[in-house]
């Protein structure tokens, strides 16, 4: 999933971080997948952050996308 968030273009990146409920599910999708994919500690460590703290990071994420077209910590 975190491949397929990379290979995507940004304007459907972004326009998936910005609808509410969309982001928290592509968040957690994306983390968990990196996370399996590297096994980092980090990775892991925000992947479980996100499960509680989703919305925040997701517009974090958004502005993150914009100038590095991947997610923070899920680059996979």
């Amino acid at each position: 999933m975190a491949t397929w968030f990379n290979n995507q273009s940004r304007l459907v990146q972004i326009l998936l971080l910005l609808i509410p409920v969309v982001n928290w599910v592509v968040e957690v999708l994306v983390r968990w997948s990196a996370f399996f994919k590297t096994k980092n500690i980090v990775t892991g460590l925000v992947a479980v952050l996100v499960l509680f703290f989703g919305l925040a990071f997701g517009w974090i994420d958004v502005i993150w996308c914009l100038f590095f077209k991947h997610l923070i910590f899920a680059k996979a």
